[in-house]
């Protein structure tokens, strides 16, 4: 009886209505990449329009893992909405620079992190500049 090597993990809650922090575990591959997206849809498809994809647990991401996390981005800007990635390991993260992603999807460094990105604070400036 052969035992999957690499099951993949998918925890999901919902910090607010309109957010999904998703804990992922396991390898991001061509064997695991549509039940990752089926967890995305499912979550789109009930509303969510901000998607928080916690990678620390992730120590290998190929292609397949890659081009989900592209897709709902492209997805969930047009609604608008927004992804982020988070503590990606660095094999993870290493593949995410070389490809450009990181450029393209921000990384954060805790999910804290993420939903003030959510909200606007890395972009907010301060309201009063006249000192």
């Amino acid at each position: 009886m052969p035992i999957a090597q690499n099951p993949l993990s998918v925890e999901v809650t919902l910090p607010r209505e309109d957010v999904a922090l998703f804990k992922v575990e396991g390898y991001l591959d061509v064997d695991t990449a549509t039940e990752f997206q089926h967890h995305l849809a499912n979550q789109l498809h009930h509303g969510r329009r901000h998607f928080l994809l916690d990678l620390s647990a992730v120590p290998f991401m190929d292609s397949s893992g890659m081009n989900i996390i592209l897709r709902v981005y492209q997805e969930v800007r047009e609604l608008p909405g927004s992804v982020h990635i988070i503590s990606p390991t660095p094999a993870v993260q290493r593949i995410l620079d070389l490809t450009g992603v990181s450029i393209t999807v921000p990384v954060s460094r805790s999910a804290e992190e993420a939903l003030g990105r959510v909200d606007g604070q890395p972009a907010a400036v301060p309201e009063q500049e006249d000192v």
